[in-house]
């Protein structure tokens, strides 16, 4: 018998704050609103701004290297670009942007009426701006930005200006949002979901966001001691990481990088969910191994806290503990290769449709396995020795955060655009988005490989004769990259202002489909879930 399975879409009418009398108006209205659709879409625009920012940042150190020799800056003003470039764009961009889908989407696909605190959502929404506020004024105190290189290693950072105290101060702003936002989505998940939806009936984008915000509560933790103990040695006395006091600035490095190899997770995971939704969609098929794909990602979560030195092979560790980490970093491989097999097996025999969201859900799997492989060539110790801190490191983790993280987000965007605004995107303009945005992106970050692999270090303003050509490849590729977002931000304007209307199901046939299967199977975000027989 065929049974419908009702999500709902609606506020919270008998909630104080959702009252008619409560509710400000004109710009107030975002302020002091607690709707988890309205701070979605707060998370979502601050999120695209820094992305801006931050990808301003990138052409200008693009531009520097157009050619060799200083152009135009000195490489102290190089470091503070590259440094807050990453900074940015890792805690400004690819971070809020994830949390702004979970607001929106997670009480969505659960059926609750909004988010568990929806006061503290609010907070810890507002406490983002202030930080990249921080970040940004940076580069206009005595000294400039910070500029020792977005992990922040002493000695260089115990010894900088007032900036590297406001940068501390931000990363303790975001750490503290980042575990608001993670209480709320854990207890929404755990405490609000609908009748009958058992864990195991959870789309997979609420399960990615639930081990996503776990890992975000143990991790951020961590960063905020590392930071602490930084901004105590610059100004009380101590010498957690000062040799010249009997600390030790490898210890920094243990603790930095055990934050920061479950970061790369906190900013992969999410987008692993945004794929599994579009791609069982666009290719008119329920997810192949649901539940495999759930294991494999509770499993990549678990050992991303123990390969974290495979940060540090160059800072002189025991064999024992090389050979460790090595083999620990290829096991990462196993269930990031199950979701692979997975995504392809939906694809399988699928009656597959092109539109823009699956385009970047096809190229996102194609390119972060690139990324993938060419991290498990730097999981092998006597190689990574060799490309440490060259552009084949570079390479490697834009191949993950880029065309991982990123066009997942670009690709998760087109996806709900007709739910969040009711209009439809136009489509070529999605296309021609796509398509420059993906050789753009290939063009900018593939002759990096070459670059590393002849031994071009990274963050440095001048280079030898012999990269030249690379470089300017690299740059010209980067530029047209950078444009091609612009257009991204046309497309979703003209989409709000003007967009023809979408239907109750936008996607035609994806949200129609009869599965033959024993139990609901996860569904998808629209307003009924997919008919069971």
């Amino acid at each position: 018998m065929a049974t419908t399975i009702p999500i709902q879409d609606v506020h919270n009418e008998h909630h104080a704050d959702n009252h008619p009398d409560h509710h400000p108006t004109g710009w107030m209205r975002w302020v002091m609103s607690t709707n988890h659709k309205d701070i979605g879409t707060l998370y979502l625009w601050f999120s695209f701004g820094m992305f801006l920012f931050a990808g301003a940042l990138a052409m200008l150190i693009r531009a520097e290297l157009f050619q060799p020799g200083l152009q135009f800056f000195q490489p102290n003003v190089f470091n503070q670009l590259t440094t807050m470039h990453g900074l940015i764009m890792i805690f400004g961009a690819i971070m809020p942007a994830f949390v702004g889908f979970a607001n929106w989407q997670i009480p969505l696909m659960i059926g609750a009426p909004d988010m568990a605190f929806p006061r503290l959502n609010n907070w810890s929404f507002w406490l983002l701006p202030m930080a990249g506020l921080l970040l940004i004024g940076a580069f206009f105190v005595p000294g400039g930005a910070m500029a020792g290189g977005w992990t922040m290693y002493p000695p260089l950072f115990i010894q900088g200006g007032p900036s590297y105290d406001m940068t501390i101060f931000a990363i303790h702003i975001m750490g503290i949002s980042s575990i608001m936002g993670s209480i709320n989505i854990i207890t929404t998940i755990l405490n609000m979901r609908a009748p009958g939806m058992t864990l195991m009936k959870m789309p997979m984008f609420v399960w990615t966001w639930l081990i996503t915000a776990f890992l975000l509560i143990s991790a951020m933790p961590v960063l905020a001691s590392a930071v602490t103990m930084l901004l105590m040695d610059r100004h009380f006395g101590t010498s957690f990481f000062n040799a010249a006091g009997g600390g030790d600035p490898v210890m920094y490095q243990h603790i930095f990088w055990f934050f920061g190899h479950p970061e790369v997770y906190i900013m992969i995971l999410p987008a692993f969910g945004i794929l599994s939704t579009i791609i069982p969609t666009f290719s008119r098929k329920p997810l192949f191994g649901y539940r495999s794909m759930v294991y494999a990602t509770v499993v990549l979560a678990s050992l991303a806290f123990i390969v974290w030195a495979h940060h540090m092979f160059t800072v002189g560790m025991p064999i024992a503990s090389q050979l460790f980490f090595m083999y620990a970093t290829m096991l990462i491989a196993v269930p990031t290769g199950v979701k692979v097999f997975n995504w392809t097996a939906t694809m399988w025999k699928g009656s597959i449709s092109f539109e823009t969201p699956m385009l970047f859900a096809i190229a996102v799997v194609c390119l972060f396995t690139i990324g993938g492989f060419s991290g498990l060539v730097l999981a092998i110790v006597p190689v990574d020795i060799q490309l440490q801190d060259t552009y084949y490191v570079v390479a490697h983790f834009h191949y993950v955060l880029f065309s991982g993280a990123a066009m997942s987000i670009m690709g998760g965007i087109y996806y709900w655009l007709p739910k969040w605004t009711g209009h439809m995107y136009d489509e070529r303009l999605g296309k021609i988005h796509f398509w420059l945005t993906a050789i753009a992106f290939n063009v900018t970050f593939f002759p990096m490989h070459f670059l590393g692999l002849a031994g071009m270090p990274r963050r440095i303003p001048d280079y030898a004769l012999q990269f030249a050509n690379f470089n300017m490849i690299v740059s010209l590729g980067a530029f047209v990259l950078g444009a091609s977002q612009l257009l991204f931000l046309y497309t979703v304007i003209k989409c709000i202002r003007s967009g023809a209307v979408a239907g109750n199901r936008p996607w035609e046939g994806a949200e129609t489909l009869e599965w033959t299967l024993p139990s609901p199977p996860p569904y998808h975000s629209f307003e009924t879930a997919p008919v069971i027989k």
